[in-house]
């Protein structure tokens, strides 16, 4: 559930960040192909020393990745399809 402010309220199960195994348990991909997609530049994990930290955009992110993967898009294109979820509303097309 959204509250007033925009933001996703607490009782949705949102975390606020995931670790690399967290991701790979919950969409059933290795840890190695979520920093396969970090190494082509379609994920931007923070760091917190060593560990990669997830927001809930990654998750959305690999989300989208993984589909448009199942899709048969290219990395080319799925990077694509990211920049515009990325966008400002209103700067880009419609997603």
């Amino acid at each position: 559930m959204i509250n007033a402010q925009g933001q996703l309220s607490a009782d949705t199960g949102a975390q606020a960040s995931y670790s690399i195994s967290e991701l790979s348990r919950e969409f059933e991909v290795t840890t190695r192909t979520i920093r396969f997609y970090e190494d082509e530049g379609l994920l931007r994990p923070d760091r917190v020393g060593r560990q990669r930290v997830y927001s809930p955009g990654d998750r959305v992110r690999l989300k989208l990745i993984l589909r448009g993967k199942r899709l048969g898009f290219s990395l080319s294109e799925i990077g694509d399809i990211i920049q515009m979820y990325d966008s400002t509303p209103g700067e880009s097309g419609q997603l």
